[in-house]
């Protein structure tokens, strides 16, 4: 063979394997690439503070929830890797609980992890200031890891079995986030709560300011709850205890509409009609005068506070702006324009 051919035969083979060689490279750059990107999400250590931490898990939580969370902190990089690795690999939601983290486990390990209730070391409880018993026991009927001793029992029972002294249970029992071990009984919870709900009332009493219109700690638990269905907003709870505590001092109506559906019970379907605030109930505050015979939800250890140190002004009257808050007022005149004003923000928003 000619030396002429010798040359053309090696660059006709230099060309044939050059290509194999960029798909080599291509390829070996993907693989990099996946590896990267897997490494940046499933397989990397999961945020540990020390050698073990607990996360909690609440009911309602998803997935999408917790990875966005990750994500958010900087924690993970590339989300989308670990939703498509739940919605493949695991095909399963969060399961509510507190579960024990260790230092080295991978988000992917941990994403296992909360997928299986049987893992969970302790439950999480969440009682939400303002919710009323019945929402509590429903909670915990509803909670796959509290034993069900006494939630099934009518209320009467339920506060016979827990050695309390009322005769109702509305507002004996502390909002709050609580953490016991799973499989607790919902007898144990219930005392806990109770235990901590009477602590924060006796404390609070002790201490409250001179000449408030309650005859005995138990109204002014009444006052709370009222207190905290009327405003979300914790500067306001000094202003909305003392309106209510001037209207008792003045022989005035409290006539507020959280009382009124408390009343109505499962007959209030959203909205209060000029009927239902003429309709006489025990806790209709627009036709009988004082405090109803009982707390109308649970109150936070800050409405409770509210109620033993209302607010020096002067008003007597609140109303919503529309807008977030309350306008509060000293006369009847202030108030009805307040009102007005509250009507023309509602009718722009309509």
């Amino acid at each position: 063979m000619s030396t002429a051919s010798k040359k053309t035969n090696k660059k006709k083979s230099a060309k044939a394997g050059f290509p194999f060689k960029a798909c080599l490279v291509v390829l070996l750059g993907i693989v990099v690439l996946v590896a990267i990107l897997l490494w940046s999400s499933l397989f990397k250590a999961y945020p540990v503070e020390g050698k073990k931490q607990m996360l909690a898990i609440g009911a309602g939580d998803t997935y999408s929830g917790f990875i966005d969370r990750l994500a958010k902190e900087k924690q993970v990089h590339f989300p989308i890797i670990l939703k498509l690795y739940q919605k493949f690999m695991i095909n399963d939601t969060l399961k509510a609980g507190v579960y024990e983290i260790h230092e080295g486990m991978s988000v992917r390990e941990v994403m296992k992890l909360i997928s299986n209730s049987e893992n969970a070391q302790m439950n999480r409880i969440l009682v939400i200031e303002g919710t009323t018993f019945k929402q509590l026991i429903d909670a915990l009927k509803n909670d796959p890891l509290v034993t069900h001793d006494i939630s099934h029992l009518p209320y009467a029972q339920i506060l016979k079995e827990l050695g309390i002294p009322y005769s109702h249970p509305e507002g004996l029992f502390a909002p709050n986030t609580y953490f016991f071990a799973k499989g607790e009984s919902d007898r144990k919870i219930l005392k806990d709560l109770y235990n901590r709900q009477i602590k924060a009332l006796d404390q609070a009493w002790n201490n409250r300011a001179q000449n408030l219109p309650y005859k005995d700690k138990y109204e002014a638990l009444i006052m709370a709850s009222i207190i905290e269905k009327e405003t979300s907003l914790d500067r306001e709870l000094e202003q909305v205890s003392g309106v209510f505590v001037r209207r008792l001092q003045q022989g005035m109506r409290l006539q507020t509409d959280p009382t009124v559906i408390y009343g109505m019970g499962d007959k209030y379907q959203g909205n209060i009609t000029r009927q239902d605030l003429r309709a006489p109930t025990a806790y209709n505050t627009y036709t009988i005068n004082g405090l109803p015979p009982t707390p109308i939800a649970l109150p936070s250890q800050k409405a409770i506070e509210a109620a033993m140190h209302p607010d020096a002004s002067n008003n007597i009257y609140f109303v919503a702006t529309g807008n977030g808050g309350h306008k509060f007022s000293s006369n009847l005149s202030d108030h009805n324009r307040a009102v007005q004003e509250y009507l023309s923000v509602i009718r722009a928003k309509n």
